[in-house]
């Protein structure tokens, strides 16, 4: 999933590379000021599109994940295995 964010980041990044064949190798782009909101937009809807932020997980998938949480032996385990099944989002 990372990776694919990645390459959705950079192919909107590559038509604004430094030098002219387009390679990112260097890191250096060149961004003209009337193009910086359309860029962030773009890399906003690149990052949305490969990480799936919009689906909520049902209830029975909660209380499955959470009965197997029970199982392990410490808190520390049971958060690890939440944080593997579940996007948990900051609010």
């Amino acid at each position: 999933m990372e990776r694919e964010a990645r390459e959705k980041i950079l192919n909107v990044l590559r038509p604004y590379a430094a030098n002219w064949s387009g390679s990112l190798g260097r890191g250096d782009l060149v961004i003209p000021q009337r193009e910086i909101a359309r860029l962030v937009r773009d890399i906003l809807e690149a990052v949305h599109d490969a990480i799936d932020l919009g689906r909520e997980a049902t209830e029975a998938e909660l209380f499955h994940a959470l009965a197997d949480a029970r199982r392990l032996p410490s808190m520390q385990d049971q958060v690890e295995k939440l944080r593997s099944s579940f996007r948990i989002l900051k609010r």
